[in-house]
């Protein structure tokens, strides 16, 4: 079920969503200063192109400096990747069959505005029930 999701969701969101990620990475490690941010991008960026199966845990270990490095996430491009995901999903939501893709889109806001000290494991992680 998850493979069969997970293409459906390719073809009608995550493939434009992963763009949008892919290019905010690309702008961000340009500059050398924001090559973090870069890799973030790329990191969520791949987690939007294949999400069920797969699921987002925060860093305990995560401390100001992630803080800091979200808020400037935030502006420079984690606001207009979270909107793309919030229309993409309202989009989604209207057809019964697009619900579980619309609810996915709506899981990846989260990361999309804080994606400094997160990591994305697999969804039969160990550190999925700690983190619960």
């Amino acid at each position: 079920m998850r493979t069969l999701l997970n293409l459906i969701w390719l073809v009608l969101s995550g493939l434009w969503m992963a763009l949008g990620y892919f290019l905010a990475g690309i702008i961000c490690c340009v500059l050398i200063v924001t090559i973090p941010f870069g890799v973030a991008a790329f990191r969520i960026g791949a987690f939007a192109l294949w999400p069920f199966g797969r699921t987002v845990v925060r860093k305990p270990s995560a401390g100001v400096m992630s803080t800091i490095g979200n808020v400037i996430w935030i502006v420079v491009a984690g606001l207009w990747l979270a909107i793309g995901h919030l229309l993409s999903g309202i989009a989604l939501c209207v057809t019964i069959i697009g619900i579980p893709l619309g609810l996915a889109n709506f899981k990846l806001i989260p990361v999309s505005l804080m994606p400094l000290g997160a990591d994305i494991v697999d969804a039969d992680d160990p550190r999925v029930l700690v983190a619960a």
